[in-house]
């Protein structure tokens, strides 16, 4: 039990320091603008056009770091300082989540899997609390009850490592338009780059404490006598 709360503890540790540097250096490359002066809005609809991508809409959205595609909508939702802003870190984040337009339009294997997981996902993940919940409080009388919540909560941890192919090919594709497109200088690159390899650590630290939070439910359940 003590050995599962330090790997948390270092788990959670980890997530916070590459957040807080995902942090930084957006306000670092915020401080970078293009020199063709174009916002991250501007940027994202000529990566659709260049892709012959027409039914995207590019809207913003509130808050900070927000920004995502919808599939559903068929939009590019970019938080306000994505989307008015005109600097490298701008151009990162609208050209990513472009990315995961043109996923959408060539059919990526990875994010069509991905996409048809997201209804299980959020019923597995709504009975898992629960079922874990109850099984570690009745480990030892009803221990069926958490090997229930554990499967149920795997489900979820293949999610988070499926998630992760999705997102790095998304800011491959970002980034070979910038620079095949000569949307932004070398050092804008260099900034773009560093930007989105960041915010794939926090997918990664995401899937490894999901990895590790299983283990130690199986733990439980293998040591309830």
């Amino acid at each position: 039990m003590a050995f599962g709360l330090i790997i948390f503890g270092l788990i959670a540790l980890v997530g916070w320091i590459v957040q807080s540097r995902l942090k930084s250096k957006f306000e670092q490359y915020s401080k970078i603008y293009l020199q063709n002066g174009m916002s991250g809005k501007e940027i994202a609809e000529k990566m659709l056009y260049d892709h012959g991508i027409y039914d995207v809409k590019v809207i913003s959205t509130p808050g900070r770091l927000t920004d995502h595609y919808n599939p559903v909508d068929k939009t590019v939702n970019l938080s306000e300082a994505v989307y008015l802003e005109r600097n490298a870190a701008a151009a990162a984040v609208a050209a990513h989540e472009v990315g995961h337009a043109v996923q959408h339009a060539q059919a990526y294997s990875w994010l069509q899997f991905r996409s048809k997981m997201v209804p299980t996902v959020n019923v597995s993940g709504r009975i898992a609390q629960f079922a874990i919940m109850g099984g570690i409080l009745l480990v030892n009388v009803f221990p069926s009850l958490l090997l229930l919540g554990i499967l149920f909560f795997a489900v979820s941890v293949v999610f988070t490592f499926v998630t992760l192919p999705v997102e790095y090919d998304a800011s491959n594709r970002a980034l070979a338009w910038l620079e095949n497109k000569n949307m932004v200088t070398s050092q804008e690159l260099a900034g773009a780059k560093d930007s989105l390899s960041w915010a794939a650590r926090t997918y990664v630290v995401a899937a490894v404490g999901a990895l590790a939070t299983l283990f130690y439910y199986v733990m439980i359940y293998m040591n309830r006598r």
